[in-house]
């Protein structure tokens, strides 16, 4: 039986098959479409890859924005970015997530489980981190601001007291609408049964899903893996609750899908689950190891992790902003200019559903090679019957296709970043 799946970021198509007690027992996952943004990249100068690689998706392109930034700023021996550039960087990256992560909870997830008059809540939170992007990059979507050596804009006082602002009201609506708490409280919650007992839209789907089994559903392998660390996340890898930091991009495995436009990714020779509740588990967020304790990796922690996420950025977000130094520069220039290097780089940020990895081969400034690694491909790629991929193992064993439906859109799909 085969279903198309809309209302994601694209579209996809999922094949099932069924075992002799009606049970799902593979769906083979398919992507119909793709742009070959690597192929397009070859041979182009190494700084057009910051104007064309924003446009492989319309909700994470500045994450591939800075993860090419990083990528190109690698293959240098030595360079310098100011800490004021870091900061930038990392604060618009922050509000690209915090905005996806609205709308993913708004307009997927709230649908799903019967709250459909709930889509137009993400319009006011989403539109905020869009001006506090524009503000610090000078446009949004789509920006270029970020280029080899730190950024090409001046931010001034009243930007950041523009961008103060629209924290402290994302942060307002969150408590009015989300969760009705004290939010640094939340954060650092370390049971689900008084997030139960408060007001707010998420409680409403928790206590939905638990009304409906669904606490336990969607379970995967338990294996979690980060590559973007920053200021705030952690790299590294888990196998359930155990952690290692030490982790290496090289062993990122990528291999064509005949029946997909997505390629498959593993490390070294397993499948890792990536995006925020991979991050909660790496970072051990107490109210997310009480919720991995009782569900594990299910579609239930995933939504918690990722919601509960949006104050964690907010909050720590502002304290970016008490260490910005805006008497450093923005930009910095290089040594050498990039039309004189030849190298290899490699890029890793968190975008919002996970890792996102750019790796770039320079040869005297042009592209000879780009490979794009996306969160998608990560947690949709297509394994076997022995092997199944993450979200095809979190799939099995179900009997309705509406739910297993339910629980590949938990990973937040996007078949745009998957097959660019």
């Amino acid at each position: 039986m085969t279903e198309l799946i809309e209302k994601i970021e694209g579209e996809a198509k999922l094949h099932f098959n069924f075992d002799k007690d009606k049970r799902i027992d593979l769906v083979e996952i398919e992507f119909l479409s793709s742009r070959h943004i690597e192929n397009i990249l070859k041979n182009k100068a190494a700084q057009d890859a910051l104007v064309i690689n924003p446009r492989v998706c319309g909700i994470c392109g500045h994450a591939h924005l800075i993860a090419t930034v990083q990528a190109l700023e690698d293959c240098y021996k030595n360079i310098e970015v100011s800490p004021k550039a870091q900061i930038i960087r990392e604060l618009t990256l922050n509000f690209e997530l915090i905005q996806n992560h609205f709308k993913w909870f708004y307009m997927v997830i709230s649908p799903l489980l019967g709250k459909k008059q709930d889509v137009l809540k993400a319009v006011h939170p989403s539109q905020l981190m869009g001006k506090g992007i524009a503000t610090l990059a000078g446009q949004y979507p789509h920006t270029s601001y970020a280029i080899v050596g730190g950024i090409v804009n001046e931010v001034l006082n009243n930007d950041l007291i523009k961008v103060q602002n629209y924290i402290d009201e994302t942060l307002e609506f969150y408590r009015q609408h989300i969760i009705n708490v004290d939010l640094e409280g939340f954060i650092a919650c370390e049971n689900i049964d008084n997030i139960l007992k408060q007001k707010g839209d998420l409680p409403d789907i928790m206590q939905t899903m638990e009304k409906r089994n669904l606490t336990k559903t969607g379970q995967s392998y338990d294996r979690f893996i980060v590559f973007g660390q920053n200021s705030y996340f952690k790299k590294g890898r888990a196998v359930k609750t155990r952690v290692n930091h030490n982790i290496n991009s090289k062993y990122i495995y990528e291999t064509q899908n005949e029946n997909s436009y997505a390629k498959n990714v593993k490390f070294k020779k397993d499948y890792y689950e990536v995006g925020p509740l991979s991050r909660a588990m790496i970072n051990k967020t107490s109210l997310i190891k009480d919720s991995h304790r009782r569900y594990k990796d299910s579609m239930y922690s995933r939504i918690l992790a990722r919601v509960c996420e949006i104050p964690q950025l907010l909050i720590h977000s502002k304290e970016l902003l008490k260490e910005l130094d805006l008497s450093q520069p923005s930009y910095i220039k290089p040594s050498i200019d990039i039309t004189n290097i030849s190298g290899t780089g490699t890029g890793c940020v968190e975008a919002a559903r996970g890792s996102l990895v750019h790796k770039v081969q320079l040869e005297k400034g042009k592209i000879e090679d780009y490979q794009i690694i996306t969160p998608t491909q990560w947690n949709l790629g297509n394994g076997t019957k022995e092997q199944p991929g993450i979200s095809q193992k979190a799939m099995n064993g179900l009997s309705e296709i509406s739910t297993a439906q339910s629980v590949f859109k938990s990973f937040d799909v996007c078949s745009v970043c998957t097959t660019h």
